[in-house]
């Protein structure tokens, strides 16, 4: 296996390296910059309530005190509020998510990812920092922002996603993507660092620390990125500086077909890719298709539906799981952060391992079942964790692994593999299409469970919520599998004719 993944990482470029890092922290700084809001929930929440530890409510008077400087009478209305900001960014970056894959296949794509970075910042910034500064508490002002903010968000996943599927080709990709989509625990990893280290400063400060890096991102992406190997005058797929050419002809085939590529064998046979032929006549450039076409893709429709209940587990956990750690066994603000960060450990891990195993196998569904089965008894397993730190974070890492590394190979190398599969041939520009299609059905999903997580602890409890996981991971293996049986009666079918053969 070693030298199975040397042969088709040793044909690279340093272009394709540049591509990799510049998309990857693309997005580890949009994460990171979203992790902010969940870590500082708790400071949030203190910030928009009454304290009746405040030294100077009995001097002054309450109710104008109150009224000036808190939005809310208690926490636990103040916690209502923080879900449905969740609710509301979930739900304005679904919604964008549809419109920036259209808009990705027809505009450059370093143009829509910087503007998404950018602006994001911009928005991030008057968020957190400056309406603390300027002591303005508006909870229509706070909406309008998250709403801005989801919009400008959404139009980065996309684009990212096609443009390392423009650069990293079918062979390895579930090890390249799975390796790849770790930018968004990374993200949460360094969200949660610089949450913490600033955070004693006051909340705006972390807002802004994040805010001021993402923008900073955006610049060096803007001048540094290439969208796509052509730019360069390198061919598509695997075949990389060994030949120039004008068009990828290998862009349409199926890339979740048990046919093997030429290429591929070529690269782990240690041969050069052949050079394509001078006199071949030139190919029409691609043309992006529909949004309805693309929704009716093969496997697009499934995908994005087990996506949407399992990004409702994913990012509940990432909105939620310092302020439950925090709430539920009484850890200082700073430790449930960094304790958090188990959880996207496990699914860098998680993404990388199973996308690996899908190459080897040449099947997504098989995998991704058999993870979310394992996921159900991790949430059972976390659910009933002791107040012990060392414990919880390694069922924090189980439940990581288990959730986050499926979450991450759908989000990615799947979404990759649906935007260049046969159905496609002759109009290739699908990529950030379908991208936009399955992470935005997910978010739907997603912006749905945030305002359910915080009205089902506040009625039921958290053990309540936790059933709720349970639940809905259940419902995504109920979409993939219909997927699975295909996969299944195609490799018989296959393993039957072979026989025949012999």
């Amino acid at each position: 296996m070693p030298s199975l993944c040397l042969g088709y990482l040793s044909q690279y470029t340093h272009h394709h390296l540049v591509a990799f890092l510049l998309t990857f922290f693309s997005y580890v700084l949009l994460h990171a910059s979203r992790k902010t809001f969940s870590n500082v929930k708790v400071s949030i929440s203190a910030q928009w309530t009454p304290s009746v530890q405040n030294g100077s409510a009995p001097a002054l008077s309450p109710g104008e005190t109150w009224e000036n400087h808190h939005m809310f009478a208690d926490e636990k209305q103040a916690t209502l509020f923080l879900g449905a900001l969740d609710s509301i960014f979930l739900f304005s970056y679904a919604m964008g998510l549809y419109c920036s894959g259209v808009i990705g296949d027809r505009v450059n794509l370093r143009y829509v990812l910087c503007f998404g970075l950018c602006g994001s910042a911009l928005v991030e910034f008057m968020f957190g920092t400056l309406t603390e500064w300027l002591h303005i508490y508006n909870v229509y002002l706070y909406c309008g922002l998250w709403v801005v903010n989801g919009l400008l968000q959404s139009a980065v996943w996309p684009c990212v996603v096609a443009v390392m599927g423009n650069w990293f080709g079918k062979a390895g990709r579930g090890f390249v993507f799975g390796l790849w989509s770790a930018c968004a625990s990374v993200g949460n990893i360094l969200g949660a660092f610089l949450a913490s280290s600033v955070l004693k400063y006051g909340y705006e400060y972390a807002f802004l620390v994040t805010s001021v890096v993402q923008f900073a991102g955006g610049v060096v992406v803007f001048f540094g990125l290439l969208t796509h190997p052509k730019e360069v005058g390198l061919s598509s797929e695997l075949e990389t500086g060994l030949s120039a050419v004008e068009t990828d002809s290998d862009s349409h085939r199926p890339l979740m077909s048990d046919e093997e590529d030429e290429a591929v064998r070529e690269v782990y046979n240690g041969q050069c890719p052949s050079v394509q032929q001078q006199d071949e006549p030139p190919a029409e450039p691609p043309r992006a298709i529909s949004f309805c076409r693309a929704f009716c893709l093969p496997g697009v429709l499934p995908y994005s539906l087990a996506y949407a209940c399992l990004k409702l587990v994913n990012y509940s956990f990432f909105f939620w799981l310092p302020f439950y750690l925090s709430n539920n066994y009484g850890w200082k603000e700073a430790e449930a952060d960094r304790l958090s960060v188990w959880y996207d450990v496990g699914g860098i891990i998680g993404g990388t391992v199973q996308g690996l195993i899908s190459d080897l196998m040449g099947k997504r569904s098989p995998v991704l079942v058999i993870t979310l089965v394992l996921a159900m008894g991790a949430l059972v397993g976390y659910s009933n964790s002791p107040n012990d730190q060392l414990i919880n974070g390694a069922l924090l890492a189980a439940t990581g692994f288990c959730i986050g590394g499926p979450s991450n190979m759908i989000s990615s190398a799947i979404s990759a593999d649906l935007g260049r599969q046969d159905a496609l041939r002759g109009s290739q520009e699908a990529l950030a299409t379908v991208t936009g299609i399955v992470d935005g059905t997910g978010s739907i999903g997603a912006a749905f469970g945030q305002y359910l997580v915080s009205l089902i602890e506040s009625k039921l409890g958290w053990m309540s919520v936790f059933y709720f996981f349970i639940f809905m991971t259940g419902g995504s293996i109920v979409f993939i599998t219909p997927l699975l049986f295909n996969e299944v009666r195609a490799m018989w079918r296959d393993r039957q004719a072979l026989r025949r053969q012999l």
